[in-house]
């Protein structure tokens, strides 16, 4: 059965189908000697896919890794410079993984590593909207009112961001902890909005994923998923978070 080129490539743990497009738009992926197109489509068991002219391996075990980042890591692949270590570089395993995902360099905590190019996709496409869960220290002792700000949104490069739930975890002399929950990832969000708020963010620790939580996995070290946390993920990304908003039919008066 003839799929389309992305989900193939996922599949074989090149990347999140979104990834795999831009494989295919920079020309790299070719089936049947012929340079692939955005929108094809092929059949993993009868056509000869190639990513920079190697065969495409299809049909390996799915597998699934959550890692506790430490700060000065990557959290995706890198350039390839080799300056820097990546996330990758602390999971010892045969399988192509790719991260779900990014924290960046400063930061901490939870990342999943996988193979799984349809649970990545998911997982990290806006309209599904899951969960993540953050540790938050900052600069000061923010008040109600500016909690109240953060929890209703900001506007970071013209766009509100999404609702949030944000508390206070404990104080620590001039600092305090906060836990922050956001459905969106813009990039550096909890830091660019510490900042704006006037509370400088010193440490961001993700604890959650939807329903996979970090534990008591230590710096540095990870783990493959159980059974019952791979099939907690399955369930969340099955359907797309639903808007509160009514589509179609009478507005109710």
């Amino acid at each position: 059965m003839e799929e389309r080129l992305q989900k193939i490539l996922a599949r074989a743990g090149h990347g999140s189908r979104r990834s795999c497009e831009d494989l295919v738009r920079q020309g790299r992926v070719a089936v049947n000697g012929r340079t692939a197109q955005l929108g094809q489509k092929a059949d993993p068991h009868r056509d000869n896919i190639t990513l920079d002219g190697k065969p495409v391996q299809t049909g390996g075990p799915l597998v699934y890794v959550a890692l506790h980042k430490p700060r000065g890591i990557l959290s995706d692949e890198g350039d390839g410079s080799g300056r820097l270590s990546t996330v990758l570089d602390l999971v010892s395993l045969p399988e192509r993984l790719f991260p779900v995902g990014r924290l960046d360099l400063r930061s901490e905590g939870l990342i999943l590593l996988t193979n799984d190019g349809d649970m990545a996709y998911r997982l990290t496409h806006p309209r599904f909207a899951h969960e993540k869960e953050y540790h938050v220290l900052v600069e000061g002792e923010p008040d109600e009112a500016t909690l109240s700000k953060w929890r209703r949104g900001v506007f970071l490069d013209g766009r509100r961001t999404a609702p949030a739930i944000v508390s206070i975890l404990r104080r620590e002399e001039a600092y305090t902890w906060l836990r922050v929950v956001l459905r969106e990832g813009r990039k550096r969000q909890i830091r660019r909005v510490g900042a704006m708020l006037g509370y400088p963010v010193h440490r961001v620790i993700r604890m959650r994923i939807g329903p996979l939580r970090l534990g008591n996995l230590k710096l540095g070290q990870w783990r493959k998923l159980t059974g019952a946390e791979v099939s907690a993920l399955r369930s969340s990304v099955r359907k797309p978070r639903q808007s509160k908003k009514r589509r179609g039919g009478k507005k109710r008066r």
